[in-house]
């Protein structure tokens, strides 16, 4: 596909939230954590922190849910930002459960996008008026994200570096 993964979202109104299936975008990342399991604590940490860093660029909020009782990420000491919401389900609830409740209660505040590659989920939400991403398209979003981010802050430190420049 050769359209900006960032534009196809462009035409809906703010988004309010984006609520990942986390499992499901770590299969679709193996190079995350490259050499853990993708059920593991420090897979989860990395996409956590990326997840992190894809929120402090875009100024959208991220909730990311995982399946079953999985180790807790530890709360952050306080910070003037906000964190990634991360969620584990419950006994007799699964990650599709939160995100089906999410987007059906952050519908009236505005655009909510759920990323998944279940199709079912993405059928369900859809019928909720939520937007959906593959996680492929997703991953794109998220380097360009960072990509135009880094850009951005090279170009402010050239130019820093240029005015602080003496003449010989």
């Amino acid at each position: 596909m050769d359209e900006n993964p960032c534009r196809l979202y462009a035409f809906f109104m703010a988004l309010v939230r984006i609520l990942v299936d986390g499992y499901s975008l770590l299969h679709q990342w193996p190079e995350l954590a490259a050499g853990a399991a993708r059920h593991s604590e420090r897979a989860r940490d990395a996409l956590v922190d990326l997840l992190q860093q894809y929120q402090d660029a875009s100024g959208t909020p991220v909730t990311v849910f995982f399946d079953g009782q999985g180790a807790r990420r530890r709360r952050p000491e306080k910070t003037s930002r906000e964190v990634v919401e991360v969620l584990f389900s419950g006994t007799g609830q699964t990650a599709d459960d939160l995100i089906e409740r999410a987007a059906l209660r952050f519908r009236d505040y505005g655009e909510v996008l759920v990323v998944t590659d279940d199709f079912a989920e993405r059928d369900t939400v859809a019928g909720f008026d939520a937007s959906v991403a593959s996680c492929g398209n997703f991953i794109r979003m998220i380097d360009q994200a960072l990509t135009e981010l880094q850009d951005s802050l090279n170009q402010h430190n050239r130019a820093a570096q240029k005015s602080f420049r003496r003449p010989h």
